[in-house]
């Protein structure tokens, strides 16, 4: 029989169960007044092809969200397996997030991670209110990818690579 723990206030256990699902990691980054901003995101889905829609969700706490959210384009970049330095870069709360990443943004100010394995050009379609995250909508507006390279996938709190099952 499967035992079930209630939600309690201590969401240490929670946390576990969550981690429990692995997720790939993005970069969602922009050019603001010309300088690089961005967050690392793992909660991103793909949502709808008509129109082209994914989702990104985002703590409310975050203080780069709002930076970025208002800008015409964001660059979302899929994170190949070789960068995890790269998300640890983005995911930082202090310090400059891009001196050691490389880098190229578009004329509309999106800005895209080089050597992912995916990049989107998107901009805000909506937002929804989750609990203490929001759930940004993003429509595609223009893409490529390296379906050679393998993604970045974070599980049970640790970056980890994928195997072809035999």
């Amino acid at each position: 029989m499967i035992s079930l723990a209630a939600v309690s206030t201590d969401h240490t256990d929670l946390r576990k169960a969550y981690g429990c699902f692995p997720s790939g990691v993005t970069a969602v980054c922009a050019l603001s007044d010309g300088a690089p901003v961005g967050m690392a995101a793992s909660s991103f889905t793909a949502v709808s092809i008509s129109p082209p829609l994914v989702s990104v969700c985002v703590q409310l706490a975050s203080t780069t969200w709002p930076r970025l959210r208002g800008l015409p384009r964001l660059g979302v970049s899929v994170l190949a397996e070789d960068q995890d330095a790269a998300c640890r870069a983005l995911a930082m709360k202090g310090g400059d997030r891009f001196a050691d990443l490389a880098w190229e943004a578009n004329d509309d100010g999106a800005l895209f991670v080089n050597r992912a394995t995916a990049w989107l050009e998107c901009s805000v379609y909506s937002e929804l209110s989750a609990g203490d995250h929001l759930i940004a909508l993003l429509e595609i507006h223009g893409f490529g990818s390296d379906p050679g390279r393998s993604p970045l996938v974070f599980h049970s709190s640790r970056f980890r690579h994928l195997s072809a099952a035999v």
